[in-house]
């Protein structure tokens, strides 16, 4: 049973739909947020899109201006390089405990996002390519984190995934249209389990932080047509 209330609800469908349109560039870093144009774009009132927008700020998202209202945060090739060595060596620890960590029930589990995210899938559009291969990536990736059995380091993991978003669609939109690179891709995806299984910790440590530091230069060459950098 639902307890949420409806305002609650509006609250939340605001953040999702606001915070979705930011990641995937339908607002510009920097733009300023018009609370008009918010109305009219989600059909919602002042209430939810001020609370969606103060849980953005919060999510280093939105940028809040004194008395000004509020923008989308800057893009820097700066941010970009510290987010992703930050997520790459919070993954790396993340990875070391998880294989030590993790039991028969946690390699069952990742072997089944592996099969999952590995299979063809038919799909009507290219924006629900997007969408089923991002979410089934992400879920292959969350399951072999699982392992480490840490709530407090899986929180600061998800808070850094969420920053790592935004330049993360860049590689996306120009990766999984790809079949050559999605290829690539699932060459890694098979060759990081089996070192995972083989419970092999450094030489999985390694590979997954090339995997992870594979999009950056994609990254900064989309940011540099884009003017973002």
């Amino acid at each position: 049973m639902d307890t949420t209330s409806p305002r609650q609800n509006l609250g939340i469908s605001a953040y999702r739909w606001l915070k979705q349109d930011i990641i995937r560039g339908a607002f510009q870093p920097g733009e300023k947020l018009l609370m008009s144009r918010l109305k009219e774009r989600y059909d919602l009132g002042v209430g939810p899109l001020r609370e969606a927008l103060s849980q953005l700020v919060a999510e280093r998202l939105v940028v809040a201006i004194s008395q000004r209202g509020y923008r989308v945060a800057p893009m820097s090739l700066a941010e970009l390089a510290d987010l992703y060595d930050a997520r790459a060596e919070l993954e790396g620890l993340v990875l070391r405990l998880a294989i030590e960590r993790g039991d028969d029930a946690w390699e069952a589990g990742v072997l089944a996002r592996a099969h999952t995210l590995a299979k063809v899938m038919e799909v009507n559009s290219p924006d629900e390519l997007l969408d089923v291969w991002d979410a089934r990536h992400k879920a292959f990736h969350t399951a072999i984190a699982s392992g480490c059995r840490s709530p407090h380091l899986l929180q600061v993991r998800e808070g850094l995934f969420d920053q790592v978003e935004r330049y993360r669609h860049l590689w996306l939109r120009a990766t999984v249209f790809s079949e050559r690179a999605l290829a690539r891709k699932r060459e890694e995806h098979t060759a990081l389990v089996e070192v995972i299984l083989a419970r092999d910790v450094e030489r999985a440590a390694e590979m997954m932080r090339e995997h992870l530091m594979t999009p950056v230069p994609i990254i900064i060459e989309a940011m540099q047509r884009q003017g973002l950098a």
